[in-house]
């Protein structure tokens, strides 16, 4: 399924999450959708790593970083493992690097912004798959998210048409 207008899906669904404005664009694709896989980590992108190296299945990765600018917790790297295992974004409420790399791979990235210094593995432990909040908005395993030019949103599934 191509992915629908955020304008459109908040036309037709009144009661659908909006992330506040506080997210830049980074990756090759601008406009992505798919049901979401969360994690929660703090300065430590072992996870994420984990998660971007395993099948993507067309989902979006939702990554609650705590919104540390101490960090990128996705770079280059990362992003040619979520492009090749077939991912189809990933946002990040934390920070990413290596942004001209970012840019080359035909996945969606939304982060809070950028900066170089690398994320330490083993420094702290996460989870995966627990509903995370931020943004104004709750992400819950399977629930779908959209985004494009003009935001991010999240229902509960997929709209069958917009």
């Amino acid at each position: 399924m191509p992915t629908p207008a955020t304008t459109d899906l908040c036309d037709a669904h009144p009661e659908i999450q909006v992330c506040d404005p506080v997210f830049r664009v980074f990756g090759g694709t601008p406009a992505f959708s798919g049901p979401i896989t969360t994690l929660k980590v703090f300065e430590d992108n072992t996870l994420v790593k984990q998660a971007v190296e395993g099948p993507g299945d067309g989902r979006v990765l939702v990554v609650d970083g705590g919104g540390s600018p101490r960090c990128g917790l996705v770079g280059g790297n990362l992003a040619v493992a979520a492009a090749t295992n077939g991912w189809a974004g990933l946002v990040v409420y934390g920070y990413v690097r290596d942004v001209d790399e970012l840019a080359e791979q035909p996945v969606g990235i939304r982060a809070l912004g950028s900066f170089p210094r690398r994320s330490e593995r083993g420094l702290h432990s996460g989870q995966a798959g627990r509903p995370v909040v931020f943004a104004g908005v709750e992400f819950r395993e399977g629930a779908w998210l959209c985004a494009d030019g003009d935001g991010i949103v999240v229902l509960p599934a997929a709209p069958a048409e917009v």
